[in-house]
C-alpha cells in the first residue's frame, strides 16, 4: 500500500524507534503515547484491520501476541502487567488503516477502557 503510513515505516521511508524486528512482524514505541509506554506492534503483511484478516494470516496472529510477550519480557514491564489494544475500523477508533497492536505500560489502568 503506496500511502500507507505503516507500510512505509516497515520500508525505512518513516523513521521509528525499533523495539523488535524480524521477517514478519515490526514493533515500534508510538509518536503520540497515551501511556509511559505505548509500543505498536504491526505484521509486515498489509492486513488493513482485524475485519480485513484471511485465514491463512492466523499464524502471524498468533506469532504477533508470542512477541508481545517476549517486547513485555525484553522490555521490563512484564511483571507489572499491561494492556493490549486493537481497534477495528474508524468506529472502533483505527486511526492508520494497517492492523496494529498497541501495548500499553507503565501506569495502573482502570477498569474503564479508553
Amino acid at each position: 500500500m503506496e500511502d500507507c503510513l505503516f507500510c512505509k515505516i516497515i520500508k525505512g521511508e518513516v523513521p521509528s524507534n525499533k523495539v523488535y524486528e524480524d521477517e514478519e512482524i515490526l514493533a515500534f514505541h508510538d509518536i503520540k503515547p497515551s501511556a509511559p509506554i505505548h509500543i505498536l506492534v504491526i505484521p509486515k503483511k498489509h492486513i488493513t484491520s482485524l475485519a480485513h484478516m484471511e485465514k491463512e494470516d492466523e499464524a502471524i496472529i498468533g506469532k504477533i501476541y508470542s512477541v508481545i510477550n517476549k517486547i513485555a519480557e525484553d522490555e521490563g514491564f512484564k511483571q507489572d502487567g499491561y494492556r493490549v489494544v486493537v481497534n477495528c475500523g474508524k468506529n472502533g477508533g483505527q486511526t492508520v488503516m494497517h492492523l496494529h497492536f498497541h501495548i500499553l505500560a507503565g501506569k495502573q489502568f482502570g477498569e474503564k477502557i479508553a
